[in-house]
């Protein structure tokens, strides 16, 4: 089996989705699919290019018009499905239907390749409320014809419990890892004043770390026994990182509240390393979805790490190592986490070995196949 993984952005290596759709690339090749990796790229002499693992598959040239073609044209794509004989096209969706990537979905389809598209996140409508104005048109275009595209659509890929997604049929998967590129801590630390709390994410209203700032806030009105510091790592939404910077500066605890910005490799390594506790999502009704499996959750569980949520994620929510909290706006007792930690004992490498290797990307994505397949003509 041949496939085209196809996604309509870039890549930077600190970034998890990045990270996550080259674990998924990987995983299709350990199941024997012969796979390659279509995106959008802009040079250092700002040419927009859409490439196939690292060559060069159409430049657009630069500038608007350029902007707007590789939004628009798919013909060299269109060519290079046909002359490869690529049985499945496995899109991740961008939010952006429109006629011209209806056409496209409509040829592959008609040429025999089997059309996946995976949706990150559903419902996804929640997630533009803080939006810009071109976001929210960006949407408005979605709306209107995401219907007309999902009927050229075989399967709807979902992290959610949905049977079926715009009139599709859903294949329900979890997030993975990939187990070979995530180091487990090394144990739990012995410090019984200090609590280290770990964010990683690309922050956005809907990951709620405003909640664990405020819940700092409300601890620190008093003096405290056990200290307990906040490190952010990643980008986002600026608006929702200044909201935070100013939660903290109005209640006098930057001191507690690291933003350390992006972080890969060894960095990224040490950060779990010194974390005694993740922090995942805590503001998923705010963006309307209460039924989920967080990327980031696989993540912690496969560091050794506990960690905290508020969405229900079927994989996690009788775990001993995970910590539940209301999904609502109120601040986050940071007591209760506190007590949470130091009243267990948490063995990294049991909690990694409660998630391998069915969380694994290869066990997912063989999930997928398994579905798809065979792959007669539809």
């Amino acid at each position: 089996m041949k496939a085209l993984y196809l996604v309509f952005h870039g890549f930077a290596p600190y970034n998890g989705i990045s990270k996550k759709i080259g674990y998924q690339v990987e995983a299709l090749k350990a199941c024997g699919v012969e796979t390659v990796l279509c995106y959008l790229s802009i040079d250092d002499g700002g040419y927009h290019k859409r490439m196939i693992d690292g060559r060069v598959l159409e430049n657009y040239g630069k500038g608007t018009i350029a902007k707007i073609r590789k939004r628009v044209c798919y013909a060299g794509l269109e060519r290079y499905i046909e002359d490869n004989n690529i049985d499945l096209l496995y899109i991740r969706s961008y939010h952006n239907a429109n006629p011209f990537l209806i056409r496209f979905l409509k040829k592959s389809g008609a040429s025999g390749t089997r059309v996946v598209m995976e949706i990150p996140t559903f419902p996804y409508d929640g997630e533009y409320g803080s939006s810009s104005f071109t976001d929210k048109m960006k949407l408005l275009i979605d709306k209107v014809f995401r219907k007309k595209l999902a009927s050229y659509i075989y399967r709807m890929v979902t992290y959610s419990g949905y049977e079926n997604i715009f009139g599709v049929r859903t294949i329900r998967i979890s997030n993975g890892i990939n187990f070979d590129m995530i180091k487990v801590k090394d144990g739990q630390r012995n410090d019984m004043y200090e609590l280290n709390m770990l964010g990683v994410a690309e922050l956005h209203f809907w990951h709620g770390y405003d909640r664990i700032v405020a819940g700092m806030a409300e601890y620190y009105k008093t003096e405290r026994q056990v200290k307990v510091f906040f490190r952010i790592v990643g980008y986002g939404d600026r608006n929702e990182i200044s909201r935070i910077k100013n939660i903290c500066s109005e209640n006098s605890i930057e001191k507690y509240v690291c933003f350390a910005g992006p972080e890969y490799g060894a960095d990224l390594d040490n950060s779990f390393e010194q974390a005694d506790i993740g922090i995942a999502s805590l503001g998923r009704h705010r963006s309307g979805i209460s039924r989920m499996k967080s990327l980031k959750n696989m993540e912690y569980a496969a560091r050794g790490i506990p960690f905290v949520y508020s969405e229900n994620d079927d994989n996690f929510d009788d775990k001993p190592y995970v910590l539940k909290v209301p999904a609502d706006d109120t601040p986050v007792d940071i007591g209760r986490i506190v007590d949470f930690y130091f009243g267990k004992t948490f063995d990294p490498a049991e909690i990694r070995s409660s998630v391998y290797p069915e969380l694994s990307w290869k066990t997912q994505m063989q999930k997928v196949l398994d579905e798809i397949s065979p792959l007669e003509k539809y």
